[in-house]
């Protein structure tokens, strides 16, 4: 065999481990981006299944608002139904704020708030909200990491060809100045 013949080979085999490598990362960042997003999948699920409960402890204590808990059953409905980051933030946003009008109802009510039923959900609420903020900056980190990864040069160059397409960001829109916000805890 000839040199340039084996030079030739010789690139051709770099080439293809180099596009082998190139593909294995972009997997990887899509596997961390399904993985992140399957995180705040589970977060959403602890949400919706605290919030019967949580709406029946409002009933015993409120039971003629009634508006204000068909908008939260409403919500949540919507929230379980909705698919895809844009829908799921968009869903999760209209449920944060009937949550928050049915924490409001907790002020008209002494007794509801001084429940220790309604006081042990407020605070397992606040903590699977918590823990949702975290891994939508996770799923949001990953999705950045992965968009820039297949549009970087040279993964840029096949990466389309190869399926790997732009992933949206879990977007709180709008409402994200007064999501960010802290709850006012009031005594």
């Amino acid at each position: 065999m000839s040199t340039s013949t084996m030079v030739i080979l010789g690139l051709i085999v770099v080439l293809v481990l180099w596009i082998v490598v190139i593909y294995n990362g972009l997997v990887g960042m899509r596997q961390r981006v399904n993985q992140a997003f399957a995180d705040i999948d589970v977060q959403l699920k602890q949400r919706h299944d605290l919030i019967p409960n949580l709406i029946e402890t409002v009933k015993g204590y409120a039971a003629h608002e009634r508006g204000t808990l068909d908008a939260v059953v409403k919500a949540r409905n919507a929230a379980i139904a909705a698919q895809g980051p844009a829908a799921q933030a968009a869903a999760e946003n209209v449920l944060s704020g009937a949550l928050r009008q049915l924490f409001a109802l907790s002020e008209a009510y002494p007794d509801l708030k001084a429940s220790a039923n309604f006081q042990q959900l407020q605070n397992e609420l606040s903590d699977i909200e918590n823990k949702l903020a975290a891994a939508r900056r996770f799923f949001n980190n990953a999705v950045q990491e992965y968009n820039t990864g297949i549009q970087q040069f040279p993964a840029a160059l096949f990466a389309a060809s190869l399926g790997f397409t732009q992933k949206e960001f879990f977007d709180l829109g709008e409402k994200r100045a007064e999501l960010d916000q802290a709850p006012q805890v009031k005594f």
